[in-house]
């Protein structure tokens, strides 16, 4: 039987589960030490975060802490994997667009003024392995929620399954990663647009045995502005939120990093995220904004491993 524990952390729901009880409470505590390390280094909801700091002082080297700098890392790789549809410079098209707190305290109807343009782009930032410094351009603003979080979910699944020498699923608000021998069946998880959803609702199950799942919606973190409906997901080509033709992307892939700038950058893509996820086979469901669904790949239609 799967032990499970529930908290929250940066900003949203988080799950750890293993099939050994005794093992769990050393793994959140794992886990909880982890996720305060990167909010520290990565929210840049908070005045005394790594990358606040690093946002105030654009045009020179900056040196940064290894956990900074790999998150940098990896969201400059998830952008160019993706083409820039998943881009770390639309910081301040997401302050434009309302979305300049933790999601909870967002107000349920802000003042905003319209002031739409392309993000300036990935190539603004310069990285420096050896000195491990991050050089931003004067019109960059780096916000890593689309790729910190499930680099997130991947490093504590992995510290978890050191930690309890066993199999640990970690989830973080729809962001999933798995480390060590899956259980026989698999992991079982939900598929719903809600990530907080409890296990017991209705919508499709799957079972993954490695690496991450991760879901992107239009349908959840929603406010409103003046009156206008708003969604967290940016298209780096307008510095606006993403046209909703996907109302949601969940997508297996070898990491929760690389199933998430998939799942992420299908909504951005619209019509053209078929066609990028069948070359690169990976098993993905789309949900149009009609409510049709989409498997490629070998997505299940019922409970079978993917």
């Amino acid at each position: 039987m799967l032990a499970a524990a529930d908290f929250r952390s940066l900003g949203t729901g988080a799950r750890v589960v293993t099939p050994h009880a005794g093992a769990l409470d050393g793994a959140v505590a794992a886990v909880q030490e982890l996720l305060a390390q990167v909010e520290q280094a990565c929210s840049r909801f908070r005045g005394d975060s790594e990358i606040t700091q690093l946002n105030q002082a654009t045009g020179r080297p900056v040196p940064v802490s290894p956990l900074l700098f790999l998150a940098i890392e990896t969201a400059l790789r998830v952008s160019r994997m993706t083409a820039g549809a998943v881009d770390p410079t639309v910081g301040t098209a997401m302050r434009i667009i309302g979305y300049d707190r933790d999601f909870g305290q967002l107000p349920e109807d802000g003042k905003f003024t319209l002031a739409v343009r392309p993000v300036p782009g990935y190539e603004r930032v310069r990285i420096d392995p050896a000195r491990r410094t991050v050089t931003l351009q004067p019109d960059v603003e780096l916000d890593l929620g689309a790729s910190a979080k499930a680099l997130a979910a991947d490093l504590a699944a992995r510290l978890a399954a050191e930690v309890t020498q066993g199999p640990v699923l970690v989830s973080l608000g729809g962001d999933i990663a798995v480390a060590g021998e899956a259980p026989v069946a698999g992991w079982p998880v939900l598929i719903a647009e809600d990530s907080g959803a409890a296990l017991d609702s209705e919508g499709e199950v799957v079972a993954i045995r490695a690496g991450g799942l991760a879901t992107s919606s239009t349908t959840v973190r929603r406010w409103r502005q003046q009156g206008i409906e708003r969604h967290h997901i940016v298209d780096p080509r307008t510095g606006s939120q993403a046209r909703v033709y996907w109302r949601t992307v969940s997508v297996v892939a070898a990491s929760c990093v690389d199933a998430n700038a998939a799942a992420t950058a299908s909504i951005v893509w619209g019509a053209d995220a078929p066609g990028w996820i069948e070359a690169h086979k990976l098993a993905a469901r789309l949900v149009g904004a009609d409510g049709e669904v989409l498997r490629l790949n070998g997505w299940p239609a019922a409970a079978l491993p993917v």
